[in-house]
């Protein structure tokens, strides 16, 4: 196999903000593994709140050239667990490289990667589309650009938090889900759910900081919606500690390093009763297809990333009024333009 690298900056159709970031322009490393004939793709963006930059993945995997253009890609976990030893240290880097792998692999096989994993995709849940926290006002603009069944709110700043909501909330009928991205307090958890629920809401993500484990299990308790945790996990062996302290968690191939641990993430979920939610990054093509292909396993979805830019310096999964619509190419069906 050849290693590629591929820098893009993803340009923002609207400044995104959440409760501790605000970006135009996201950087975003695109992984490129190809025996001559195929090429498989995978991708990973840089974040300054993980301490993660494009020269830092860059350097983590030229590294590892020489081992991993000489592996013999049979199989995609097999690859994986040889390869996260040297990467345990940049998960990000390790999920361009694991999700590059799968593409590539099923591209041989010549077959959609979610047939080879014996998944319907008629059983995949809509994808919402993420409203960036900003004023009330260019809220209700950005929300009504793109008219959605499913909106993802950014909050955070409790003193506007639900006139943020009840103001979109006058222009659809749409179902609503509210991200806080730790931003909020207990007691702003458990009273402010009680508000959401009366506004459709269907789910609270992330309200505590991560570490709050005693604060996150009052919550639970006492929540009259569904807490979802987002940073409170982030790899595999975190799925445990929430039971008991959320209703069920968002994974992120980033975090956790790739599809090959969040399959496991995601079974494991199951077996504790969580409910399961993927997300994304603010990602091209090559990103939220290789997220799309877990879709029937899922939820709940978060796959707007590429909805999100105004660059797209690929093409993959489509969609249909929240839908998730596979391309017609085999692997991921993701291909760079």
């Amino acid at each position: 196999m050849q290693l590629l690298f591929h820098r893009v900056d993803l340009r923002l159709k609207h400044t995104f903000t959440i409760a501790h970031d605000s970006r135009d322009v996201q950087p975003t490393l695109i992984v490129e593994l190809t025996d001559g004939t195929y090429r498989g793709f995978g991708e990973a963006t840089a974040t300054r709140y993980y301490g993660i930059t494009i020269d830092g993945m860059v350097s983590a995997l030229t590294a590892l050239r020489e081992r991993i253009e000489s592996y013999e890609l049979t199989n995609p976990e097999l690859f994986w667990s040889d390869m996260q030893p040297h990467l345990a240290k940049n998960p990000f880097a390790l999920c361009a490289l694991d999700q590059a792998a799968w593409d590539l692999w099923a591209k041989k096989q010549k077959q959609p990667l979610y047939k080879l994993w014996n998944l319907d995709p008629e059983k995949s849940p809509l994808t919402n589309y993420t409203i960036g926290l900003d004023t009330p006002e260019r809220m209700v603009d950005k929300m009504l650009e793109l008219p959605w069944p499913l909106y993802k709110i950014k909050l955070g700043r409790p003193e506007t938090d639900l006139a943020i909501v009840r103001a979109l909330r006058n222009h659809t009928d749409s179902l609503f889900r509210v991200d806080a991205n730790c931003g909020w307090t207990v007691e702003d958890t458990i009273v402010k759910s009680r508000a959401l629920a009366e506004l459709n809401v269907e789910f609270i993500e992330q309200p505590l900081p991560a570490d709050n484990w005693e604060g996150a299990k009052t919550v639970y308790e006492q929540t009259a919606l569904p807490i979802i945790a987002d940073e409170s996990c982030i790899v595999e062996g975190d799925v445990d500690k929430c039971a008991g302290y959320f209703h069920g968690v968002n994974i992120k191939l980033t975090k956790c390093g790739g599809l090959t641990p969040a399959r496991r993430m995601i079974a494991r979920a199951r077996e504790l009763g969580l409910r399961v939610m993927v997300g994304c990054m603010t990602e091209s093509s090559v990103g939220i297809s290789a997220i799309a292909q877990l879709l029937p396993l899922l939820d709940y979805a978060d796959l707007d990333g590429s909805l999100l830019i105004a660059n797209d310096p690929a093409t993959g999964v489509t969609f249909d009024n929240g839908r998730v619509m596979y391309a017609s190419e085999n692997g991921t069906g993701a291909c760079l333009l």
